[in-house]
């Protein structure tokens, strides 16, 4: 039988013998600490949230180089702009929602709020991010031999 330090993961030594025949790996059959598995997922959406702000920081700064002149100059500032905001505010409630401990009951209802405001900033960044991306296309290929010989 698992000892209760066992199943909060302290103490695998507790652990003296698999709950299954054969089971070489006691930790196999235990259950998951949610607290730990929060973290872990708020740390992987953090990493990946960095990688999308440092991309749009460079597309922001692509398009200031630009100027004024370049087409759709304003909406793209405006765009990326609010998109890094936006990232910066998830980063900062992504934190936050990691120092929680999902583990104390008084704590999970504001988790779960925090939880679902993140998740819409998240669902709204990225339909911000697909506006940025169609804003920001490039005519490549055909399109831009074609124009560079008939311009408007």
């Amino acid at each position: 039988m698992l000892s209760a330090h066992c199943v909060q993961g302290t103490d695998l030594a507790a652990a003296e013998e698999p709950t299954e025949p054969g089971s070489s790996n006691p930790r196999r059959n235990l259950p998951i600490n949610l607290n730990h598995y929060a973290t872990k997922k708020s740390v992987a959406e953090s990493m990946l949230d960095v990688a999308l702000f440092m991309s749009n920081a460079t597309r922001l700064k692509a398009v200031l180089e630009q100027g004024p002149s370049s087409h759709y100059y304003a909406t793209l500032v405006t765009l990326l702009s609010i998109s890094l905001l936006l990232q910066v505010v998830i980063g900062i409630l992504l934190m936050v929602i990691a120092r929680l401990n999902l583990n104390e009951v008084e704590k999970q209802w504001r988790l779960n709020q925090l939880n679902d405001a993140t998740t819409t900033l998240v669902f709204i960044t990225v339909v911000i991010n697909v506006f940025i991306t169609a804003f920001g296309a490039q005519r490549t290929g055909f399109l831009a031999a074609r124009a560079s010989r008939n311009p408007l």
